[in-house]
């Protein structure tokens, strides 16, 4: 997985392939909660446990942290939270010796290789710190779908350099890998929870009982305290229960995750963490936003699945040690592949989005997390295209319009890549479109666990050639090159 130079063959007259490929591997793991039953399998399990000796238990734990410590950061850390949610279950467990209560956390315990499977559909953002490179080169960061056992999807991310005569050089990954934990200091803007509650079907009479006995900001301990508070005053208000479910959902649905302050970002697992995710956090496209202070912070919009259901969501962050979930909300928040724009356009945010699954549309809004109407950008034109047509990651401003990288499905479901060029003003004025494909998969591309599928979530731009990351049918991933103003011009009706 060591990056070499440009490789000497290119499939078009304007790409050139990279020799770098990202495969599965088996090697990293993390851990995750293992709760095959209920209470009764919980209380079966602690039961055993209970009857060891004190000396069996620590013969025990020698052993299993002798196999397992090494290929874990902080395995003791992991086994105690999932002690703590074995002790929700089962409350008595709370009496246990801490040796005994680890025990049972590493029980409650397994491995997940969550890139066992697959690497694939990369997004790549310009990196948060520049300091030490030349004006020839520059740092970024690159987020990938990690696919492990059960196609579960999470989001990992490497690092790396791009320096002169397209040479690319990726950072080496950290010895360990682990989920993001869970902040639980989120707070809350009453206002804003207010106005996305409101899309969900409660009764607005009994959520205002439980809003009006919050602050301003609010936390999720608030939260249920003020649900447990209403249950109290009001025992037969018939609608409380499925208000307060609501509410609670929507909290934990809007969560933040934190990295250890000394942590490489290529330790960063960001894992499913909600109802809505439990299946997979699938296709992040990146973007680095600078809004119209200059402030800079990084925005992801990807589909939560569900295993039946997908949700579009938007991760934020300045750092990428600190990351915050929302809900993205409103009548056209629907269907996959939603691409934010870098910038406001004319003074509101701009998005890419498929809300039909088979047509392009333009998004504008006021406020970030809330996206009341669209309108269509483009239907499928030509051959390769005519199943469907979608962006494929944020657009990339430059002086002759927005370059918008997109994709196409034609016959026998065969997805390639293509570009139109967006008016900067007015990007709902096409400019032009590539008649044909950018990047169509080759004979060594077409094979994988979706063949026939070539597919990006976002490219960079860098000293006239646009660096793009792409996925090999859902299965690998290369990075190929293509001149800006050879591009450009194709685009020039």
């Amino acid at each position: 997985m060591i990056p070499e130079t440009v490789s000497d063959t290119c499939d078009s007259p304007l790409v050139q392939r990279l020799s770098v490929k990202f495969t599965a591997d088996d090697r990293w793991v993390v851990t995750r909660p293992f709760f095959p039953g209920g209470e009764a399998r919980v209380r079966s399990v602690c039961h055993r446990v209970s009857e060891l000796s004190d000396e069996g238990v620590q013969v025990i734990l020698r052993q299993v942290q002798a196999e397992f410590a090494a290929r874990h950061k902080d395995m003791l850390s992991e086994w105690t939270d999932h002690f703590r949610q074995a002790l929700q279950l089962v409350p008595e467990l709370a009496q246990f010796t801490p040796s005994r209560q680890r025990l049972i956390g590493a029980y409650f315990t397994m491995e997940y290789a969550f890139a066992s499977a697959a690497l694939f559909n990369p997004s790549i953002v310009l990196h948060p710190d520049q300091s030490g490179v030349d004006e020839e080169s520059l740092r970024f960061i690159m987020s990938l779908r990690a696919t492990g056992e059960g196609h579960v999807s999470s989001i990992v991310f490497r690092t790396g350099t791009i320096g002169p005569r397209h040479h690319i050089q990726f950072d080496p990954p950290a010895a360990h890998q682990h989920r993001m934990r869970l902040s639980p200091d989120r707070r809350y803007e009453k206002a804003l929870f207010r106005r996305k509650l409101c899309e969900v079907v409660v009764d607005e009479s009994v959520m205002d009982l439980v809003m009006n006995r919050l602050p301003d900001s609010f936390t999720m301990v608030e939260l249920e305290h003020a649900i447990e508070h209403i249950h109290a005053e009001y025992p037969d208000l018939y609608l409380l229960g499925e208000t307060a479910d609501n509410m609670t959902w929507l909290a934990r649905e809007n969560y933040q995750l934190s990295l250890d302050e000394d942590a490489d970002i290529s330790e960063l697992v960001v894992f499913p963490q909600s109802d809505n995710d439990r299946m997979g956090i699938e296709d992040l496209r990146l973007v680095r936003f600078i809004d119209d202070d200059h402030s800079v912070r990084y925005f992801g919009t990807y589909s939560a699945y569900n295993g039946t259901h997908v949700l579009p969501q938007l991760m934020e962050t300045c750092d990428f040690h600190h990351l915050k979930i929302h809900t993205l909300n409103g009548p056209v928040v629907q269907n996959k592949g939603m691409a934010l724009f870098p910038r406001r356009v004319n003074g509101h945010y701009c998005m890419s989005s498929r809300i039909d699954g088979e047509n392009l549309f333009l998004m504008f809004s006021n406020n970030i997390q809330f996206w009341e109407t669209a309108e269509m950008l483009r239907a499928p034109r030509q051959p390769w295209e005519f199943m469907q047509i979608g962006n494929c990651g944020s657009p990339i401003e430059t002086s002759e319009g927005w370059l918008l990288l997109t994709h196409g499905v034609g016959p026998m479901r065969k997805y390639c890549i293509g570009a139109m060029l967006l008016d900067r003003d007015d990007p709902l004025r096409v400019i032009g479109s590539l008649q044909e494909p950018l990047i169509a998969p080759n004979e060594q591309e077409r094979e994988g666990y979706v063949p026939n599928v070539v597919y990006t979530c976002g490219a960079l731009a860098h000293h006239h050639c646009l660096f793009i990351p792409y996925a090999m049918s859902d299965s690998v991933t290369g990075v190929a090159v293509v001149s800006l103003e050879k591009l450009l011009n194709e685009l020039h009706p």
